[in-house]
């Protein structure tokens, strides 16, 4: 894995940038069949997570079949205490990820970004904390995640069920909460769901809500591939190009009350160019060996009532 801190247009440090090479099917793997199902599996095969896509394509019925491993070790609280900064963070899982067997990376790019689209993007009228409480799926171990009413909302779904407020490692991790020594929440951006999994850190979340503290997160999402990259690019450097010989053009027929361009199309490249390298793509998914029948007699098997099953 190759890994580079990125920074936003403000400087400042927005993410680390990872290239992985050799994992061309990753451990903890999305899989589809007809019928608009999709199933989460580990790498021994056991699945984590059955979704179907309800027949009024607003929403997804869900069930956890309990199988669940998070990728990264657990966190000390003297980790906790010693690593500081999102920056360190994302080394930190970064190293984990690329270890662990029940990992979602595969080859290609992608990032690990300080925060959300919907942190950035919450309603202004709304409190952090009320933002978040609202965007937390509900339901153990099945449920369903609504696109009618949080469509664009990226809700939060815990691949296990959310511990409750009283519970032994959510009482440590409310001390760590208000001291601001709380490691941060991983989530992983799944398109197929139109929603966040949280891959760690479902204690530290509801930890972090219930001191009416907003949560660190590190989002992982998938990015351009190198090619797409390579492509966006040129384009948009030869846009560049193009754009300044018309102001040239402009300036030889009218003289210099014309502007020579740069000014203007200088922070329009750069704009371009951060996208091509930091513009996030949907989650890859592989084709379900055994199609629709065997993803019906799993979730068949974990539970013979569930929604999901009436398509």
């Amino acid at each position: 894995m190759r890994r580079t801190d990125a920074t936003g247009r403000d400087g400042a440090w927005a993410g680390l940038e990872l290239e992985v090479t050799g994992r061309p099917r990753p451990g903890l793997c999305p899989y589809v069949a007809e019928g608009r199902r999709l199933v989460l599996r580990r790498a021994d095969g056991a699945p984590v997570l059955f979704g179907r896509v309800t027949g009024d394509h607003c929403g997804v019925d869900f069930l956890r079949a309990g199988a669940f491993r998070s990728p990264l070790p657990p966190l000390r609280a003297d980790t906790a205490r010693r690593v500081r900064g999102p920056a360190r963070w994302a080394h930190r899982f970064a190293d984990a990820l690329e270890r662990a067997a029940d990992s979602p990376l595969h080859d290609g790019r992608w990032a690990l970004t300080a925060g959300t689209r919907f942190q950035r993007w919450r309603p202004e009228v709304e409190s952090p904390v009320a933002h978040w409480r609202d965007l937390l799926v509900e339901g153990d171990p099945d449920g369903e995640l609504d696109w009618f009413v949080h469509n664009g909302s990226w809700e939060v779904l815990p691949l296990r069920a959310w511990p409750d407020a009283t519970d032994a490692r959510v009482k440590a991790y409310r001390k760590q909460a208000r001291d601001g020594t709380l490691p941060p929440v991983l989530l992983w951006w799944f398109s197929g769901f139109d929603a966040h999994l949280v891959l760690d850190g479902h204690a530290r979340l509801v930890a972090a809500l219930a001191e009416g503290v907003e949560p660190p997160v590190l989002e992982l999402l998938r990015l351009a591939p190198a090619d797409e990259v390579t492509k966006d690019t040129a384009t948009a450097v030869a846009a560049y190009g193009a754009e300044m010989a018309r102001f040239r053009t402009l300036r030889a027929t009218h003289g210099e009350r014309v502007p020579d361009g740069a000014a203007l199309m200088g922070p329009v490249l750069a704009r371009a160019l951060h996208d091509a390298r930091s513009g996030h793509r949907p989650t890859w998914a592989w084709p379900l060996p055994g199609g629709a029948e065997q993803w019906d007699r799993t979730a068949r098997e974990l539970s013979p009532g569930w929604e999901g099953l009436r398509g």
